[in-house]
């Protein structure tokens, strides 16, 4: 462990004194390929016994979402927690305090929540430092992610607990790189884009190959992508999530937007509003034959699956073995009600009645 460490030390210091430039590109992302490959080895290693290091906590994911809060120790995870769930996680005023995770739930607009309190992680959590890998691999879990950050404290706190998450493999508020990676038995390694190319070439693009032992590849761009896109999808165990970043300011707390810094909520009603938002979700109304829609407990998708065999599926695992056809009342039909087969796409608040088939 220490060995992997201290070559992680020795990549970033040499990368500490390169100069980024078009010459010094490709040994750039020569050491960024290996210490990804470095990181993967250290959260992940091979020895057996004493609980795969990459491992999170126990907890049993339950509702129709999970929600993490990660911050620095003592910067009012558990204070919020508290004021949004009613779940008590202890509260003091010195480091530390919280030692395991605790789930919490909130019931917003017909969907169960699960909030996770995780404990305060430290700087170098992402190399193995405290409890980091277990806080970050449960991290990982989560559908949204509340960084909590105290005011007096420094932003850079803020920036200390990206490169954590992004040391683990968690890309915050970032879609998947635009690009294709497939390999193939022969023909070497073909490098085409779309676009003009300001980060990566084809030396560069085969230094990083080969790093991974990749001699024959087809690799295509559609967007100006860097030697960290390349590894990322090489990688494939990036995840990608929406991050919210709430601030503690006494006993009061405000967030602020990733995309507008300026733009602040001084209450709990608006941060609620925002996890809605960003976890992206579908509530679907059933409707038994001959009886009234159930507005009170919907069936919750996410906005990416939702057609009318997700809804079957969510239900119980044989509905769509006996699925014949759908009635559907609400914004992705034409008619009230239509007729859809399996494949329609739902939208929020659609009233779904299923018919078997005989």
């Amino acid at each position: 462990m220490a060995t992997v460490m201290q070559k992680i030390k020795d990549i970033e210091d040499e990368m500490s004194k390169t100069q980024k430039n078009k010459a010094t590109a490709h040994h750039l992302g020569l050491l960024k390929a290996k210490l990804a490959k470095l990181r993967r080895e250290l959260l992940t290693p091979t020895t057996k016994g004493g609980g795969g290091a990459g491992e999170g906590f126990d907890v049993t994911k339950s509702g129709d979402a999970r929600v993490g809060l990660v911050g620095f120790p003592s910067v009012g995870k558990s204070t919020l927690l508290n004021k949004l769930t009613g779940t008590f996680s202890e509260v003091a005023s010195y480091e530390f305090t919280t030692l395991t995770c605790i789930p919490g739930v909130i019931m917003y607009k017909g969907a169960k929540v699960q909030l996770l309190d995780l404990p305060g992680i430290i700087e170098g959590a992402k190399d193995g430092k405290g409890r980091g890998r277990q806080v970050i691999s449960t991290a990982r879990t989560c559908n949204v992610i509340l960084i909590v950050l105290d005011a007096i404290k420094p932003i850079t706190h803020k920036r200390l607990i990206e490169k954590e998450l992004e040391g683990f493999g968690i890309r915050l508020n970032k879609t998947p790189p635009n690009m294709t990676f497939r390999r193939k038995e022969k023909g070497g390694i073909n490098f085409t884009s779309t676009v003009a190319n300001t980060h990566l070439d084809l030396d560069t693009v085969k230094a990083i190959c080969s790093e991974y032992r990749i001699h024959n590849a087809d690799v295509s761009l559609r967007f100006d992508a860097t030697a960290d896109d390349l590894i990322d999808v090489i990688e494939g165990s990036r995840i990608y999530m929406p991050c919210i970043y709430v601030v503690q300011l006494g006993d009061t707390f405000f967030c602020l937007l990733p995309a507008n810094s300026a733009h602040l909520e001084w209450n709990l009603d608006g941060l609620l509003e925002m996890v809605w938002e960003y976890l992206d979700l579908c509530r679907l109304y059933t409707k038994p034959k001959g009886l009234n829609p159930d507005y009170e407990d919907p069936v919750i998708l996410s906005s990416k699956r939702k057609t009318v065999e997700d809804f079957c599926n969510q239900i119980h695992k044989d509905m769509a073995k006996q699925f014949k056809y759908a009635l559907v009342w609400g914004s992705s039909v034409k008619h009230k009600p239509q007729r859809v087969g399996k494949e329609h796409e739902l939208e929020d608040e659609d009233v779904v009645q299923i018919i078997k088939k005989i």
